[in-house]
């Protein structure tokens, strides 16, 4: 069984069709980029699997699954995760705290022990600290978890948003444009990192990337999108030597 299975995915606004009878299947494990122009409807794409949007045609499911209709927390709960082209992190938190925001599901104290810091809240609170730190060291942050978010270097900020997503334990991770932004080093380190996540916490990755370079390193599979429509689908070499998908990028 797929990780994710996308059937004939359509949406519209009004008289516009922004995604058109789209299918994907990512089996469990997959590192999978989709691509295209920019308006091609990516992240639309991503509104729909994580509840955001209701799907107006189509099926989506997660690990059998159905997610159409189910709202975002709902999603979430179920396993999907995701991050955004614009940084959306807890700007005057810590990077601990944007972190263990992502772990209140695991929360069991009461809000009167949480209050008045009795019975098992300073417990779970250790727990939970424990947790963010481990996985903060996988992104290299562990050791500024007490800085304020928004004095991280833009590279570290990104890496921290994908920590965040991380720490509610998805089955499938969506990255919206992860390099956006980042200079050639910190692309390579984010390579890296996401390599490191999958095989490690053995999440399946869906990725939206312009970053050409980044796609062809990592990626075993691509779908390309093209006005809301699959333009083509195939490995990372035959996908990005397809005239068409060049010629969509570059209109010519």
């Amino acid at each position: 069984m797929a990780m994710l299975e996308v059937t004939q995915l359509g949406i519209s606004f009004g008289g516009l069709r922004a995604v058109d009878a789209l299918s994907m299947r990512i089996e469990k494990g997959g590192l999978v980029g989709l691509i295209g122009p920019n308006g091609a409807g990516k992240t639309t794409v991503f509104n729909m699997l994580t509840g955001v949007y209701r799907p107006t045609d189509g099926g989506i499911r997660l690990d059998g699954e159905n997610l159409v209709g189910k709202t975002p927390h709902e999603i979430c709960r179920l396993g999907v995760a995701r991050t955004f082209q614009n940084i959306r992190l807890f700007s005057r938190m810590t990077v601990l705290d944007n972190v263990k925001t992502a772990l209140h599901h695991e929360t069991t104290y009461t809000l009167a022990e949480s209050l008045l810091h009795l019975g098992g809240y300073r417990k779970k609170e250790r727990e939970m600290d424990a947790r963010a730190l481990d996985i903060l060291e996988v992104f290299g942050l562990a050791e500024k978890n007490h800085y304020t978010a928004a004095n991280l270097p833009y590279g570290q900020q990104r890496k921290l948003e994908i920590a965040r997503a991380l720490a509610t334990s998805p089955k499938l991770l969506l990255l919206d444009e992860p390099a956006a932004g980042m200079n050639p080093q910190e692309t390579g380190e984010l390579m890296e990192t996401i390599e490191l996540v999958r095989k490690k916490y053995g999440v399946t990755v869906l990725l939206i990337e312009h970053d050409m370079k980044l796609v062809a390193g990592i990626c075993e599979y691509l779908y390309v999108l093209n006005f809301g429509r699959e333009l083509a689908q195939g490995s990372p070499a035959e996908v990005l030597h397809n005239p068409e998908v060049v010629t969509a990028y570059l209109g010519e």
